[in-house]
């Protein structure tokens, strides 16, 4: 009787689980479709393509709610930030899709992210490049997403805990660079890094106020040229204090 009721029990947890799985598919195949929306209304920030193909396939396939502590499909594919803590967010969907595709990432490339975060934006980059190199200054969301990424089989994600301000040069040089907190102006030391023909994205602006989402592109050594997308908010880049 007891191996009876047990089993019953099992299959009850299995059927939510499957209801919950394909409700997650739904929202996320609705998050999609929201972002190819927003992206078809940007105008000229993203030209006459739009979004690529490969970039909303990225955002298709990678499930963004195991990247929240509520692990909520309803709270994650929703199009807006979502708070992980600490002070920090998870970017808006629309906002990770726009900066993947100005970074321009091709299945060789090798891309620098600055603030790990959840490690979300890293995982949509990863289906992408060849490599990833992702660094967090707060230790609890560096060990964080260093779990979760292993634990979805991330493979090709190194994530490393200190101050992104210098970049990572032994895991460069770079074809893109992605930067997911505000700063000022882009660091010197991740222009060094980055690849001649290769992008940098990030919000430039002060903290806690609206930024512009910016492409530096490495034309020659020496020589960048630079624009401005799109109005966007970030938390501030944080720096060591050492």
């Amino acid at each position: 009787m007891r191996c009876m009721l047990l089993l019953l029990a099992m299959a009850v947890v299995a059927r939510e689980a499957t209801a919950q799985d394909d409700q997650c598919v739904r929202d996320r195949a609705a998050m999609v479709e929201t972002i190819r929306s927003y992206a078809r209304s940007a105008g000229t920030s993203l030209g006459p393509q739009g979004l690529s193909e490969r970039v909303l396939e990225a955002m298709a396939q990678t499930k963004r709610h195991l990247f929240i502590p509520e692990r909520s499909c309803a709270i994650a594919y929703a199009d807006r930030p979502v708070p992980i803590g600490l002070g920090q967010t998870i970017s808006q969907p629309y906002i990770v899709a726009l900066m993947t595709e100005l970074a321009e990432v091709a299945p060789d490339h090798v891309v620098l992210e600055i603030g790990t975060g959840s490690g979300y934006q890293a995982a949509i980059l990863a289906r992408l490049a060849r490599k990833v190199c992702t660094i967090e200054i707060i230790p609890q969301l560096a060990e964080t997403a260093a779990k979760t990424l292993k634990d979805l089989a991330y493979d090709n994600v190194s994530v490393r805990l200190g101050d992104g301000f210098d970049g990572w040069p032994e895991c460069g040089p770079f074809d893109a660079i992605v930067v997911t907190a505000a700063l000022g102006q882009p660091p010197p030391p991740l222009i060094e890094q980055l690849k001649v023909g290769g992008r940098l994205v990030m919000p430039v602006g002060s903290a806690y106020t609206t930024q512009q989402l910016t492409v530096v592109e490495k034309i020659t050594p020496d020589k960048t040229t630079t624009r401005s997308v799109a109005l966007v908010r970030f938390v501030p880049f944080t720096r060591s204090q050492n």
